[in-house]
């Protein structure tokens, strides 16, 4: 599992949105952030898009977890309560998988263990395995 976090760490949107991947197994992982300024709206409190990003990328982790390629084919997110300073945590768990479609949920927390949002993702499982570097 060391090779595929390191795979995730790569540079992309995610991570030079200041969001990081904090673990990673076999249909689940975690990842984090810390809100910064750039994070918020213009009402102060985090953007939509900036908790999609967070969930999305730990969706994408778990989802790809098993080794092969996995690509999102519907994602939904519900807002359920606003934040505008702390930090952000993101928890997928596998709800349901078969050869080509896989089923996840995600937690998005804060440091209290208030739930912020609740997004629910479906992935294509292809058969190519992914390409991690060494």
């Amino acid at each position: 599992m060391d090779r595929l976090y390191k795979y995730f760490q790569q540079p992309n949107f995610a991570t030079s949105s200041g969001m990081q991947l904090t673990e990673i197994s076999a249909g689940y992982a975690k990842a984090e952030m810390k809100i910064e300024k750039r994070h918020l709206n213009v009402l102060g409190t985090v953007h939509g898009g900036t908790i999609f990003t967070l969930a999305d990328m730990t969706f994408a982790a778990a989802s790809n977890s098993h080794g092969t390629v996995a690509v999102a084919i519907n994602a939904d997110i519900s807002f359920v309560k606003a934040i505008s300073e702390g930090y952000l945590y993101a928890e997928a768990t596998e709800t349901s998988i078969n050869p080509k479609i896989a089923t996840y949920t995600v937690a998005v927390t804060n440091e209290n263990g208030d739930t912020i949002a609740i997004f629910t993702g479906m992935a294509y499982r292809k058969r190519d395995p992914l390409r991690i570097p060494d």
